[in-house]
Formats: C-alpha cells, sequence, structure tokens
C-alpha cells in the first residue's frame, strides 16, 4: 500500500505531503455482494473538491441497490451522506479552504441547468434541459460517500461550511433523510392546523412526520407495523401511532380526523402504503410519495373518486445544494431539529458490511448506522 502521510494542516494552509493513490471503499460488485476495497483514490479538477470523509452513513437506496432493485454498475463507491472535510479544490473554487469541515448534500445540483434555475435541483440536467433523478448522483452515477475520499462535483453550488458548534452526529442525517422526509412534508403543501398521517417510521418517515410539525400540522398520525419504530415516533411528537397489522389504517385515520387526513405522506415505496394513503385522504387531499418504487404501482380507481375527487398526487426526489443544507443546519442550531437519537449504531467503513446486515434486517432497534472510514 502506498506511503500516507497527513492530507491536512491546519485550516487555510497548503498541503505540502504525498497524498496516497489509492484509499479504501466500499463497492457494489452484484447483487446481495459489497466489498471494501482498495481504489483509485479521486483527484480534484475545475470546479470540484475532494473532501476527506469523517462521517456518513448507509441509506434504505443503498439496500436497494445491494439487492439489485436499483440498478447501479460493478464497482461503483455507493453511499450519499458525507461530512468531511475540504482536502483539495479544483480551480475556480472559491470561498473554501482545504481543512473546512463542509456537509454535501446528497443531491448535488450544477446550479446553472434549466432545472436548477427553475428551482428542481433533483432533476439537474448537468448544464443544460432536465434529467429525471439527475441530481443524484453520489453512489448512483458517480463515486459515493461510504469511502475515505469523495470527490465532489460542481463544488461550488455544494459545499456547505459547518457551524463550529455542531458535531458530525448532528449533520450528517441532513444530507438526504432529513432533507428527504422534510420535503415530503414541503410537497404535500402541509399547513398550519393540517392532520397529517406518514406510512412508515423508519428514519424517512419519522423526518417526514418532523416536517411536519414544522410545517404547522396540528395533528400527525404515525404508521408502521414495527412496535419499537412506532414507540420512537411518539417520543419525536408523533401524536398518534397505528399498527396497520391490527386495525384498518384508513377507516381509522378518518374517524381520528373526522373525514381523513388533508396530507398523507408515503415512505416506504409498497402498494399497499401507497394505497393506504390515497384511502387515508379526505377528498381534495394530498398524497405526497417519499418511497422508491419497483415494479408497477397501481392506482385503485374507487380510492381515487374515479379520478375526479380533486386528488394531488406529487412525488418528491430530496432537495440538495449547499444552501439547503445551510437552512437545515441552521434548525439544528437553533434547537428546532434534534435527529441524533435516530443514529442508534456506530460502526467503522472496514465493519460495514456488519452494519448493512444490521440494517437491512432491521435487527437491535437500528434506525440509522454511522459510518467513519
Amino acid at each position: 500500500m502506498p506511503t500516507t502521510t497527513s492530507t491536512t494542516t491546519t485550516v487555510g494552509a497548503p498541503f505540502t505531503g504525498v497524498r496516497a493513490a489509492t484509499m479504501r471503499a466500499n463497492v457494489f460488485v452484484a447483487p446481495g455482494r459489497v466489498e471494501v476495497r482498495e481504489v483509485p483514490r479521486p483527484h480534484a479538477g475545475p470546479g470540484e473538491a475532494v473532501i476527506r470523509l469523517t462521517m456518513t452513513t448507509i441509506c434504505g437506496t443503498d439496500i436497494h441497490i445491494l439487492k439489485g432493485e436499483y440498478p447501479v454498475r460493478s464497482g461503483l463507491v455507493i453511499g450519499h451522506e458525507p461530512v468531511g472535510v475540504v482536502d483539495e479544490l479544483g480551480a475556480g473554487v472559491t470561498g473554501y479552504e482545504v481543512g473546512d469541515r463542509v456537509l454535501v448534500g446528497a443531491i448535488t445540483p450544477c446550479g446553472q441547468c434549466h432545472a436548477c434555475l427553475a428551482g428542481h435541483l433533483s432533476q439537474c440536467g448537468h448544464g443544460s434541459g432536465y434529467e429525471a433523478i439527475g441530481g443524484w448522483r453520489f453512489g448512483n452515477t458517480i463515486d459515493g460517500a461510504q469511502a475515505e475520499y469523495l470527490l465532489v462535483p460542481h463544488a461550488q453550488a455544494n459545499l456547505a461550511k459547518i457551524p463550529g458548534d455542531l458535531r458530525d452526529e448532528q449533520v450528517v442525517l441532513l444530507a438526504d433523510i432529513a432533507s428527504t422526509g422534510f420535503s415530503g412534508a414541503e410537497s404535500g403543501g402541509v399547513r398550519a392546523g393540517d392532520a397529517v398521517v406518514v406510512f412508515g417510521q423508519g428514519p424517512i418517515g419519522l423526518c417526514a412526520a418532523i416536517g411536519a410539525r414544522l410545517m404547522g400540522a396540528a395533528l400527525v398520525i404515525g404508521v408502521d407495523p414495527d412496535a419499537h419504530r412506532r414507540d420512537v415516533a411518539r417520543t419525536m411528537g408523533v401524536d398518534v401511532t397505528l399498527d396497520p397489522t391490527e386495525v384498518d389504517v384508513p377507516a381509522q385515520v378518518k374517524t381520528i380526523t373526522g373525514g381523513g387526513a388533508d396530507v398523507a405522506i408515503e415512505a416506504l415505496g409498497l402498494q399497499e402504503t401507497f394505497e393506504g394513503c390515497l384511502r387515508s385522504l379526505r377528498p381534495a387531499g394530498t398524497l405526497s410519495s417519499l418511497g422508491v418504487y419497483s415494479g408497477k404501482l397501481a392506482v385503485p380507481y374507487d380510492a381515487f373518486a374515479a379520478g375526479i375527487g380533486d386528488y394531488r398526487i406529487t412525488t418528491t426526489l430530496c432537495p440538495g445544494g449547499k444552501e439547503r443544507m445551510r437552512r437545515l443546519m441552521e434548525l439544528v442550531r437553533r434547537g428546532r431539529v434534534d435527529l441524533t437519537p435516530l443514529l442508534t449504531h456506530r460502526f467503522p467503513l472496514d465493519r460495514i458490511g456488519e452494519a448493512y446486515a444490521l440494517f437491512g434486517e432491521r435487527r437491535d432497534g437500528v434506525l440509522k448506522v454511522a459510518i467513519t472510514p
């Protein structure tokens, strides 16, 4: 293995050591198989940055990738929730210094294409036009964050400096699940006084519930068959929790709300939860879908009032970019949000296979796993 020296010195000081030629990273090999391997270490080109990762996590989407339900190329470094320290800055990146602590969103828009300039950062066209889910690049179309180093494209638009009074644990979940969950409430148009039901009380569903409360929902109902997750939901501010294996959830929601939820948020990506959301709405309600679906998705005509019940269905990929990350960090700094209870386990990068097994099998009360290179 090549000789290495320290990759950074004090903030703002130029790097004078010898950088390693390789790094350790978690690589997708084939469906059902990921491995920690030595891979080439990235270097920053014009407009890019390289960060030394200090913390990342495993996302439910990574489990879809591992299972082969979402296809990516063999050899890709996966993961998309990075916190780290600036190690290299490419030409043209200004306002940052080597050694700055930064949070980078899972979505890395270019900031210049039609989609970005129209405010649709998640559908970034990388310079022109639109591309469906084009803003999600880490661990999808380019190497991701479950590694020692990460190349950040369009660094000027995506490096968010971390305030000195915030720890990695306080901000790492903002990169994806908080941004995604909150966007479910935002896209759903939650208003002051609304009744909101969230199907799925995993990390993203919990964040959707928190987001609904932040936007003024008067009543938040959480749905999940897992008793532990329902318990956590109540500690995080969910008013009522329902077990779909024990009750008719749409009927219960309509009873509790007096006619149906104003907004239903789907956070699992399953036919049954999508349909449950639709059946839990009042007429003219909004279904805000965050789930990643595979196979076919059906919309029952009776639950949809034959298509003329003024229902609205919206889908959302989490917003990204440095301004989104800055705003989310302000919520944490000001004490409005504390997501650290969701980080239930911690593993080093070399043991990430164990972390995937724990997370994928939902053992030991796991919600999110912190990975430290």
